[in-house]
């Protein structure tokens, strides 16, 4: 029996809800935000589930109920300007735009990056800039953020992300060994410290320093 496009959307923010993706703005984003046309081949068609996929360069695209708790943590609101570490597929970007003003995003796999601008644009989303670069140092040049998002696994919150930061901003982060589980934490930057919350456990790939020698450069 086929299942039509509309059933698929129900099962797919169902899907979000389960795991407590609950704020009616994310899942609206989510909802607007076609995943399929973040994923090629084969894996197309698997793009309702919620499970990561393999994407160019040894990458993946994450879990959409991931997605989902990570942006649902940020707290993104229409005034603010995001950094996210790690554009990917794009698929994450793209459902920030939705919620904020302005969206950085680096990616250090210079084939990624050429093909998220691409989808973008014929996506029609405009206010995303994809920076090639090593997402380890962040975008000084930008700073402060109100919202940092990361989608590799640091050992420890980098510092000179935290630096990037503004007083009152978010961080959303995995935190942990590399091809281990790691622990989401959600990081609040106060005029007297950090304030860490485990949002629970998550696997990602590791964040890398440097920009990807790919086999197309």
């Amino acid at each position: 029996m086929t299942v039509d496009r509309a059933e698929l959307q129900m099962q797919f923010v169902y899907a979000l809800r389960s795991h407590g993706v609950t704020n009616a703005d994310v899942l609206r984003a989510m909802e607007a935000t076609p995943r399929a046309e973040f994923i090629e081949g084969v894996f197309r068609e698997r793009a309702y589930e919620d499970t990561p996929l393999p994407i160019a360069c040894g990458q993946t695209i994450s879990q959409p109920s991931v997605v989902g708790l990570m942006t649902q943590a940020l707290e993104v609101t229409r005034r603010c300007k995001v950094l996210e570490i790690g554009a990917g597929s794009g698929y994450q970007a793209a459902i920030l735009a939705r919620l904020a003003r302005r969206v950085y995003t680096i990616e250090r796999h210079r084939p990624l990056a050429r093909a998220a601008r691409m989808l973008f644009s014929r996506l029609n989303v405009h206010n995303i800039t994809v920076v090639i670069g090593d997402g380890s140092l962040g975008l000084p040049e930008q700073a402060p953020f109100d919202r940092i998002i990361l989608t590799a696994a640091a050992e420890d919150p980098p510092k000179l992300l935290l630096e990037q930061l503004r007083v009152g901003g978010i961080m959303v982060l995995p935190v942990g060994q590399s091809h281990a589980v790691q622990t989401l934490l959600r990081i609040v930057k106060t005029e007297s410290g950090l304030d860490y919350t485990d949002l629970g456990a998550v696997r990602f790939v590791p964040l890398v320093e440097g920009v990807a020698q790919d086999v197309l450069d």
